[in-house]
């Protein structure tokens, strides 16, 4: 449901041009893409909190939220219910 945006999301984030839109459910993040760095995790929580209207606490997060696209749909999802 959020899969889409999220997607739209971390391709603009990380400047990922048409690499981003290759990105699946299963689309390792973590360690795969490069320019998945400690500060792009956090202006991708920014972004994140921006367009959906929440708010992530640092400690609601961790690497598997960031394992891939499916498990970070995952997180937003269980913030939006």
């Amino acid at each position: 449901m959020y899969l889409e945006d999220i997607k739209t999301i971390l391709t603009d984030v990380l400047s990922l041009g048409d690499a981003g839109k290759a990105l699946n459910e299963q689309s390792a993040l973590l360690g795969s893409i490069p320019e998945l760095d400690s500060m792009a995790v956090v202006n991708l929580m920014a972004a994140l909190e921006e367009h959906f209207g929440i708010t992530i606490d640092d400690d609601e997060i961790s690497a598997s939220t960031f394992e891939t696209l499916g498990s970070l749909n995952a997180f937003v999802k269980q913030k939006l219910a």
